[in-house]
């Protein structure tokens, strides 16, 4: 069973990345934005974007399973049927879930939701999506607000090079991050109580 000191522990616990890994780099620094956001403004992680793309991929691969099990039970010039159809479906998809992941999450690792304590204004969706090219630096952080019932998003960015979130020997230091969330945020706050 795990204590409150345990899980502050794990939350500040340091992360190590090889700064020459651009992949590893963008995702600790993902895996800090989710926490910053998660824990510290006490969002609620919705994890319907991802359920998406889970629900596409375990179709998939129940078809998969389909052809497998049927080619065990009836060999293969008489499952050549089943195969063909089961193949197809399988391809058809794969292109959906590339095209979901391309359209859809657009690079969103993030959907969170900030409800009102009193039920009266509308649910407040904040997603956190980020880039970094192959063989770039430059890590881009865009924040974006959704109002549930109007439908207005409001969107901010930021894009600052890698080293000045990691140090020298690769490990993030969370607190750059975390201020980088908080410019971010207040900008989208005041965007919100402007409108």
């Amino acid at each position: 069973m795990s204590t409150k000191k345990d899980q502050k522990d794990n939350d500040n616990a340091i992360i190590k990345v090889n700064k020459w890994d651009g992949a590893a780099v963008k995702n600790a620094l993902d895996d800090v934005v989710k926490n910053i956001i998660t824990k510290k403004y006490n969002y609620h992680e919705n994890f319907a974007l991802l359920d998406g793309r889970l629900a596409i991929c375990g179709i998939a691969v129940l078809v998969a399973i389909t052809a497998l099990i049927w080619d065990y039970f009836h060999p293969f010039p008489a499952s050549r049927p089943v195969l063909v159809v089961c193949v197809s479906v399988y391809f058809v998809l794969m292109v959906v879930s590339t095209l979901y992941t391309m359209y859809k999450e657009k690079g969103i690792f993030v959907v969170a939701v900030q409800r009102d304590p009193a039920g009266f204004d509308p649910d407040y969706i904040l997603e956190a999506s980020s880039y970094l090219k192959k063989y770039d630096d430059q890590y881009t952080l865009v924040l974006s607000a959704k109002n549930d019932v109007t439908g207005v998003v409001n969107e901010t960015s930021v894009t600052k090079s890698v080293a000045n979130f990691i140090d020298v020997n690769g490990v993030v230091i969370p607190e750059l991050v975390e201020a980088m969330v908080l410019k971010l945020h207040d900008s989208l706050s005041s965007q919100r109580k402007d409108k």
